[in-house]
């Protein structure tokens, strides 16, 4: 691939990976106290992932790393929402029983 199309992939990525500090604002403003919304941690792995591809690409081992413990941080948030899900879910069900 050609060099301006993995400057646009690095690019995009920054950009995604930016726009989630602004989704986490917005979203705070709004609720009228800090708060991290599930939005926050699907732009981070979208931008994470570009920026990783990007890395591969540009062979930058510290970026590369950086990106690839992100992605792990990014996930495990995500599970953490899934699992407190359920259990609000089971709770709810439990006091219908």
């Amino acid at each position: 691939m050609n060099e301006t199309w993995w400057l646009a992939v690095g690019l995009l990525g920054q950009a995604a990976f930016s726009a989630r500090f602004l989704v986490q604002w917005i979203f705070s403003e709004f609720k009228k106290r800090s708060i991290v919304p599930e939005a926050f941690w699907y732009l981070s792995i979208i931008g994470s992932a570009l920026l990783l591809a990007y890395a591969v690409y540009r062979e930058d081992p510290v970026f590369i790393l950086g990106q690839s413990f992100g992605m792990v941080v990014y996930f495990r948030n995500l599970r953490l929402i899934s699992n407190q899900r359920k259990v609000i879910a089971n709770a709810a069900n439990s006091e219908d029983s």
